[in-house]
């Protein structure tokens, strides 16, 4: 997880600083731009121009407000979606290498445990990744002491994949938390010194009061977006746990009569 998150980083500020310094070459050579336009004759060329100039613009007005907010709560906000976003990317493929065909398990353990018993289906939970195909070796090495004691392995074991399944989500609802709060905080801040230039002056100046609130509210939108940004991963994430868990305790149930089904034939 430590070297997830170092690598997020570093890859964020070699991006932030490419960035900044080809926003740098388009402000330094204005003309040179314009002239290549000029050139350019065919509506493609002149849409593909358009779009970059879009972003350009974008991407300045972005920065521009990120430094009007302020560097410090701007940055504990920012921080929070980097964070935010490592742990749903991380959770994200856990997730689909944990999903399983449980359909296509259970044919396979069916068949193994006609063919060669109980170690040949172990071996086929072995080769099969998952918490489904975990949960199947752990009822299957307990089968000889009796269906009663797979049943209560399967669910013991089927609550520590559960577990494993929910790992740091509760720290990405944190973030969700935590970074309307940072906007709020930098409000009352912001806010707070817009009186204290007003207090200052000794006069009720509409353009003082304007520029004070303008940049105090731009943290408290910035600390909402990124608030919905990780409340869509973080309820996607917890529909995949749902869709997942729901297939474990079916697959269970199917492995448990299986077991049953296989005893009698003994």
């Amino acid at each position: 997880m430590k070297k997830l998150f170092a690598l997020i980083a570093v890859f964020g500020m070699l991006f932030m600083g490419a960035s900044i310094f080809a926003q740098d070459e388009t402000t330094d050579a204005p003309a040179a731009e314009e002239v290549a336009v000029q050139k350019v004759t065919a509506p493609a060329a002149t849409t593909d121009a358009e779009d970059q100039g879009g972003i350009a613009v974008l991407h300045t007005t972005l920065k521009t407000k990120f430094i009007e907010g302020g560097a410090g709560f701007m940055g504990a906000v920012l921080l929070t979606l980097i964070f935010g976003l490592a742990l749903a990317f991380e959770r994200v493929i856990y997730l689909n290498l944990a999903a399983t065909n449980t359909d296509k398990l259970l044919g396979a353990v069916e068949d193994a445990l006609k063919d060669g018993g109980v170690e040949a289906a172990k071996e086929v939970c072995r080769e099969t990744r998952g918490p489904v195909a975990s949960i199947f070796f752990q009822g299957l090495d307990r089968v000889n002491e009796g269906i009663d004691v797979v049943e209560k392995s399967v669910v013991s074991y089927g609550s520590v994949q559960m577990g494993l399944l929910e790992k740091n989500l509760s720290w990405i609802s944190l973030f969700i938390a935590i970074a309307p709060m940072l906007g709020f905080m930098g409000t009352v801040i912001g806010m707070i010194n817009a009186f204290d230039q007003i207090q200052v002056q000794g006069d009720m100046s509409p353009t003082v009061v304007a520029g004070g609130i303008k940049i105090a509210l731009i943290t408290t939108v910035t600390g909402l977006m990124v608030a919905i940004i990780l409340q869509i991963f973080y309820n996607y994430l917890v529909s995949q746990i749902d869709g997942i868990v729901n297939k474990m305790e079916d697959a269970s149930i199917s492995l448990v009569d299986m077991l049953v089904k296989h005893n009698l034939k003994k």
